[in-house]
Formats: structure tokens, C-alpha cells, sequence
């Protein structure tokens, strides 16, 4: 691993920190957005959560561990963020399309609410998961993390994340078929 010295990214070079932030911020707000179910909100998050890795540059791992270390700091972010928001309640909700930004320029206007219909299904089936079994598959399946990663993030054996995965699934697949969605 380099030294800091070596480094161009613990060295403050603008570049280096615009292209660490283009590399991982997708995984960023992907991950508030499942926690929070709110798009400005996952926004703010992810602008936070990078704020934090800035200001602890020194304490940044080398390549490897790099993802599971920002993913953990996010989760804490979202954490909080939840603690907070569940203690002093917003006032109004945010409007239902904001949820929801996965048109493709290459979809009709069928096929894409269609697939609107679908990931919303999805997301209200992940929404009725448990906590720890949503956890795991959002860190496993969406993030793509090895189990030994998220075992180190959650802060739980290898053994338990191995089959809360298999039983997360199997939540999620019937909670898909009950809302008429088959697996």
C-alpha cells in the first residue's frame, strides 16, 4: 500500500477525490436510498457521508477493504439519520414519483411503468422484510459485498449472514409471490 505521502488522494489532489467520489457514490446513494425510501434525503446522505470520508482521509483503507469500509460508514449515517427522523417525524411525505427514477431512454412509456410497477413491488416487499434479513441481501445482492464483509460490517458471525441470506431471500421470494409477483 502507499504512503501518504505517495498518495494523491490523502494529499488533497482535487482530481484524485473527483474521481474517488465518481467511483463509489452510486454505492453510496444506492444504499441511504434503501434505508430511507427517500430520494432527497438518500442525496443528502450520500453528500454527508462523503463529507465524513473527507475529513478522515488519514483513516482511509487500501483498495481492499475500501468498499466495506465506506459502505459501513454509510449504513452508520443512515442509521442515525433514521434514529433522528423517527424522533421528530417529518411533516409531510414526499411525493410518490420521487421514489422512483428508473426510466431508460430506451423504454416505451409502457415497458417503463411497467417496470415502475415491478421495482415498486419489489421495494415494498424489501420495505416489509426484517430488518437484519433486508440488511443482508441490500448489502449482499444490491451492494455486491462477500459474506465475510458484511459478517465485518454488521458485526455478526459468517455463519449467521450465510443463512439470514439464505432465509432473506426466501422471505423476499414469498413476500413477491403474496403480492402477486411469483419469484
Amino acid at each position: 500500500m502507499p504512503t501518504s505521502l505517495q498518495d494523491p488522494l490523502r494529499n488533497g489532489d482535487p482530481l484524485a477525490w473527483e474521481a474517488f467520489v465518481r467511483a463509489y457514490q452510486g454505492r453510496v446513494y444506492g444504499l441511504a436510498y434503501h434505508y430511507t425510501t427517500q430520494a432527497e434525503d438518500a442525496r443528502d446522505l450520500t453528500q454527508d457521508v462523503f463529507v465524513r470520508i473527507y475529513q478522515n482521509l488519514a483513516m482511509l483503507p487500501g483498495e481492499e477493504g475500501r468498499l466495506p469500509w465506506i459502505l459501513r460508514i454509510t449504513r452508520n449515517a443512515c442509521i442515525d439519520h433514521l434514529r433522528r427522523r423517527k424522533a421528530r417525524p417529518p411533516l409531510w411525505d414526499g411525493p410518490a414519483e420521487e421514489l422512483f427514477h428508473l426510466r431508460s431512454p430506451e423504454l416505451n412509456p409502457e415497458e417503463a411503468h411497467l417496470e415502475q410497477v415491478r421495482a415498486a413491488r419489489v421495494h415494498q416487499a424489501l420495505q416489509e422484510l426484517t430488518y437484519l434479513n433486508r440488511e443482508i441481501l441490500l448489502l449482499k445482492e444490491i451492494q455486491g459485498l462477500k459474506v465475510e464483509a458484511i459478517a465485518e460490517i454488521l458485526e455478526v458471525p459468517v455463519g449467521t449472514v450465510k443463512s439470514r441470506s439464505n432465509r432473506a431471500r426466501l422471505e423476499l421470494a414469498q413476500k413477491l409471490t403474496a403480492i402477486g409477483m411469483g419469484a
